[in-house]
């Protein structure tokens, strides 16, 4: 595989995430770790199916501990700040926050040996910064306590998965097919949290139903094969600039959806991130 293939192949992933949002709306009331549990365990399961199926399986002893423990803090970690965060404020202001994970790439990229941090990328960084201020204050209109916490998780949900993507690289290799491990291991891991801090509230539809299968599926299952591939295998730093398309896309498809109102904050909010995202992505392509 070359590697533009690898890197087209991650760019699924962002593809995905941009139903993330969505999917995770529709699975109310479910709470975060009940939600991690059964969307890993769908992810994970098909996950392995692949890997027997692909005779990957033996592969997989060969793993390094620390890269399996490292891989389910990761995306445990990153998901069960991100439903948190989509639970405790509005959909579309929370997940745009937290989709400054691609800025957040390319900017800890840089800090790589063999990388250089440029003014662009600081720029840039400012420009995704005040969108991510512009929703935090309500536009101007004042600062909104009751989604404080919403918004805290966000950004940790953001910190969380760009620093999973670049230090990847640096934890061990690992087949791709360990990334069903991952998500099993996630999902063990939800279980119990779940039964200590959360009261067991499931869909009572089958649209909530479908939102978990799609998560499991789609965000929560294929997207972290093919990004996993991606930020191994490709131009993590293109791979990471090119996902700035990731917060327009996901803000898109809430409001066709009907699930966020059209604003003039969100607007601004989507373009200065998408914006500044652009801003380091042409940084980082310049020699």
């Amino acid at each position: 595989m070359t590697r533009p293939q690898a890197t087209a192949i991650g760019f699924v992933a962002v593809l995905l995430w941009a139903l993330l949002a969505l999917f995770t709306v529709g699975s109310a009331p479910t709470p975060p770790f009940l939600l991690n549990t059964l969307c890993f365990a769908i992810g994970g399961s098909l996950g392995l199916i692949w890997a027997a199926a692909t005779g990957a399986l033996p592969r997989l002893r060969d793993v390094p501990l620390r890269v399996y423990v490292f891989g389910t803090i990761g995306l445990f970690g990153y998901h069960a700040l991100y439903f948190s965060a989509l639970r405790l404020a509005p959909a579309a202001e929370a997940g745009l926050i937290a989709y400054l994970w691609p800025l957040l790439i390319v900017i800890f990229s840089g800090l790589l040996p063999g990388e250089t941090l440029k003014k662009g990328h600081i720029i840039g960084a400012c420009f995704g910064f005040a969108g991510a201020a512009l929703i935090i204050t309500g536009g101007g209109a004042g600062f909104s306590a009751a989604y404080a916490p919403g918004y805290a998780l966000a950004v940790l949900c953001a910190l969380t998965w760009s620093g999973y993507s670049v230090l990847s690289r640096k934890v061990g290799t690992a087949p791709t097919a360990s990334v069903a491990v991952f998500c099993l291991a996630s999902a063990a891991l939800s279980l119990p949290m779940h039964l200590i801090f959360e009261e067991t509230l499931l869909p009572q539809t089958t649209l909530g139903w479908a939102a978990i299968a799609g998560l499991g599926l789609g965000p929560v299952g294929l997207a972290f094969f093919v990004w996993d591939i991606g930020v191994k295998q490709g131009d993590i730093q293109l791979l990471g600039t090119s996902s700035y398309a990731a917060p327009l896309l996901s803000t898109l498809v809430l409001v066709i959806a009907g699930v966020a109102a059209p604003s003039f904050t969100l607007l601004w909010a989507a373009a200065l991130i998408t914006g500044g995202a652009a801003i380091a992505a042409r940084a980082s392509l310049r020699q």
